[in-house]
C-alpha cells in the first residue's frame, strides 16, 4: 500500500480554515510523520495562500485599531495579536517544508514540521488565555500583511529563511521579554509564562533558520554574512532596528559581524 506524501499532508493543512481543526491536523501531520507514515514525496504543489476563518477580520497594518498602552483592554489586544502571529506560523512553516522540501532534504522538512507543531502548540496557550479572560481568537481584527513574506520569498529558500525566520521570529527574540515583564508587571504571571515558553522556543526556531541558510550559501559559494544582507534589502520592506537580544541572537547563530550588516538605525 503507497503511502501518502507528506506535500499532500501538508496542503490539506494549510488549505484547513478552521483554527483548531488546523492544529489538529498539524499535530497529527508531524505524529505520521515521524512514525514513517507519510512518504518523502512533493507530488502537490503548495497553495499561494492558505485559507483562513471568517473571524478574525483582516485588516491592512495602517488600518489596525490602536492598542490601548498598558490597559487591560490593551493586554488583551496584545494577545489576540500575538495569538494571530501564532496561527500564520503555523501556515509559514507547513509552507516552508512543502515548498522548499524536495530540494533540502529530510532534516529540512523535520525541522519546519517540528517548528510548526511548535507554533500550533503556541496559538493553543495563546487561544485558551483569550478564552480565559473572556474573549476568544476572532474577537478582533489582525494583520492581514502577515503572509506577504511567503508571497516575497516563494520562489528561493534562501530568501525565505533570510526573511521569515531569520528577521521576523528574531525580532521577537528582541521585543518578547519587555512584553513578558509588562505582562507579569501588571499581576498576569501566566500569560508572561505562555510568552516566555513562546520566545524560548524561537530561539530554536531561528537557530533553524540560520543553520539552513548557512548550507544554502556555501552550496552556493555565497557568504552568509553578505548573501543575508542583500536578501535582506531585496525582500524585507521594513528596517532591522536595534536595539537586539544579543544572547538570544547569538544562541540561534546572528552573530553581531551578522546583524552589523542589516541594521539599521
Amino acid at each position: 500500500m503507497n503511502r501518502p506524501s507528506v506535500a499532500s499532508a501538508i496542503r490539506k493543512t494549510m488549505l484547513t480554515a478552521d483554527p483548531f481543526a488546523k492544529v489538529m491536523l498539524t499535530r497529527d501531520l508531524v505524529r505520521r510523520w515521524r512514525g514513517g507514515e507519510l512518504a518523502f514525496a512533493f507530488d502537490m504543489a503548495m497553495p499561494d495562500t492558505p485559507a483562513r476563518p471568517q473571524k478574525p477580520e483582516l485588516l491592512a497594518p495602517a488600518a489596525m485599531p490602536k492598542r490601548g498602552r498598558g490597559s487591560a483592554h490593551g493586554r488583551l489586544a496584545l494577545l489576540h495579536a500575538l495569538a494571530h502571529i501564532e496561527f500564520v506560523a503555523i501556515d509559514l512553516a507547513l509552507d516552508a517544508a512543502g515548498r522548499f522540501g524536495a530540494e533540502m532534504g529530510r532534516e529540512f522538512v523535520d525541522d519546519w514540521l517540528s517548528v510548526a507543531a511548535d507554533e500550533a502548540m503556541h496559538f493553543g496557550l495563546l487561544s485558551r488565555r483569550l478564552r480565559t479572560l473572556g474573549s476568544c481568537y476572532g474577537a478582533m481584527p489582525a494583520h492581514d500583511g502577515l503572509w506577504d513574506s511567503a508571497r516575497e520569498t516563494a520562489h528561493d529558500v534562501a530568501a525565505r529563511l533570510a526573511i521569515v525566520p531569520m528577521v521576523l521570529e528574531a525580532r521577537a527574540l528582541d521585543v518578547t521579554p519587555m512584553t513578558v515583564a509588562k505582562f507579569v508587571a501588571a499581576g498576569d504571571e501566566r500569560s508572561g509564562r505562555i510568552l516566555q515558553r513562546i520566545v524560548d522556543d524561537e530561539i530554536r526556531h531561528v537557530r533553524f533558520g540560520t543553520k539552513h541558510f548557512s548550507a544554502v550559501c556555501e552550496k552556493r559559494g555565497e557568504s552568509p554574512t553578505v548573501a543575508w544582507k542583500t536578501l535582506v534589502q531585496r525582500h524585507f520592506k521594513g528596517s532591522v532596528k536595534p536595539p537586539f537580544n544579543d544572547s538570544a541572537r547569538r544562541s540561534a547563530g546572528l552573530s553581531r559581524e551578522m546583524m552589523a550588516g542589516v541594521a539599521t538605525l
